[in-house]
């Protein structure tokens, strides 16, 4: 074991290390290992730097480390680390409560409860929904990514390497397209589809909720039209379905607006979050209509770890950060910015099919100008490209053939320019 004195072992000697130690499920993507990390750039045990857009897959839009964040943790660390809600409840998850519950769309009566992560949240959506309204099914949609859990895997629309080998699956789970014109798939194909599955598969009358997210994320950050929502707000008003936002990547500033809901005229009844929402701490949320948060009976919600004092300080502090330094306003401007060198970037770059999002929820897609098909290998090439110069950017797609850029929205100016000028010259590589 190291100590301080002792030298870092070599990233290398911790890969090897790791092959032995974990298992290969866990897939890993860099071949190094952190060391250190501050705002939007780490350090590697063998003291390399590299610019960060992947923020820990959307978790730290308020940066790595941010002295607030820091300073909030440290400060409960002082009080208590847990005591368990459901058995002692404290203040501050009360009062971050209250704070979602005017933070999140609409001016109805709201409730909030608190879990630790994304597929927790997602988990408990749809058991808020069915005991809400009595009954069992959930339509979710293709490309969707809802978390590894058996009932995130039975909601999630892409089958590697979610859902291989894991089955079976809770039941009474249905799939329709999510429309995406790219690949041809109109907002009427979607609302067909919805009624054929109700002609040929399900009852509406038993299908307790429908959910979507905003913006695919893991899918490919396809935007989900205004159109399309307020068909599914009309789809569930009249035959009684709940209507589920799955906000855990697109919460919290990503998009533009501190939820993707509002760039839409639609309200839904149940709004899940986590990533961002924490600083990088595990913290998630459901929150949704006072009357729809009440149907489960007292107990039936919670967990031991469920809304931690030190997650929730964090939670506290980065809501602070992101009205103290305008960072809804920042995300526009950096996705506005980030945008502008993409497409530009297209006239040269023709596996660059598409540049496309909200916000800062932006992705470039990569299909073969040859063939006229997605292409993975085009992508990962700009994808290693940047990567060699110290650029980390994630990959997405149900055809893996999209990178998205998830980096901090309190970015450094001179550090996001630095990024950009790699991205140029990475995309030559498609």
């Amino acid at each position: 074991m190291n100590t301080v004195t002792d030298k870092l072992a070599s990233n290398q000697d911790l890969h090897n290390r790791r092959l032995v130690a974990t298992p290969r499920g866990i897939g890993v993507m860099a071949n190094f290992f952190i060391e250190r990390a501050l705002n939007s750039e780490v350090w590697d045990v063998e003291g390399r730097r590299y610019i960060d857009f992947a923020g820990g897959i959307a978790v730290l839009n308020t940066g790595h480390r941010h002295p607030k964040v820091v300073a909030a943790v440290e400060a409960q660390l002082q009080k208590f680390t847990h005591t368990c809600y459901q058995v002692l409840p404290y203040e501050s998850y009360v009062t971050l409560a209250e704070r979602i519950n005017k933070l999140t769309p609409g001016k109805h009566a709201k409730k909030t409860c608190f879990f630790s992560s994304g597929a927790e949240a997602v988990e408990n959506a749809i058991k808020i929904a069915r005991a809400s309204t009595g009954r069992s099914g959930i339509i979710a949609f293709s490309g969707a990514f809802h978390g590894r859990t058996m009932m995130g895997c039975a909601l999630t629309g892409k089958v590697a390497p979610y859902k291989v080998g894991f089955g079976p699956f809770p039941a009474e789970i249905y799939h329709v397209p999510f429309p995406i014109d790219l690949h041809g798939i109109s907002v009427e194909d979607a609302k067909s589809a919805l009624q054929s599955l109700f002609k040929a598969d399900i009852d509406p009358k038993r299908v307790a909720a429908i959910i979507i997210e905003p913006v695919q994320g893991e899918g490919g950050f396809y935007v989900a039209s205004p159109a399309f929502m307020r068909a599914l707000r009309e789809l569930c008003d009249e035959h009684g379905m709940l209507l589920i936002y799955d906000e855990v990547q697109t919460g919290f500033g990503r998009t533009g607006k501190m939820f993707a809901a509002e760039h839409y005229d639609v309200i839904p009844d149940i709004i899940t979050m986590a990533k961002s929402m924490a600083g990088g701490t595990t913290l998630s949320a459901v929150s949704g209509k006072a009357e729809v948060m009440d149907g489960p009976a007292p107990g039936s919600l919670g967990g031991t770890y469920a809304g931690n004092p030190l997650a929730i300080a964090a939670a506290h502090a980065v809501i602070d950060i992101i009205e103290e330094e305008k960072l809804v306003a920042r995300a526009n401007y950096l996705g506005e910015k980030l945008t502008k060198r993409l497409k530009a970037a297209q006239a040269k770059t023709p596996a660059l099919k598409e540049v496309r999002g909200l916000g800062s929820m932006i992705a470039a897609e990569f299909f073969d100008p040859k063939t006229g098909e997605p292409s993975t290998d085009a992508m990962k090439r700009v994808q290693q490209a940047a990567l060699e110069q110290g650029l980390i950017l994630l990959s997405c797609g149900v055809y893996m053939n999209a990178l998205r850029f998830l980096y901090p929205l309190t970015i450094q100016d001179n550090v996001f320019d630095e990024a950009l000028d790699i991205i140029d010259r990475a995309l030559t590589k498609a």
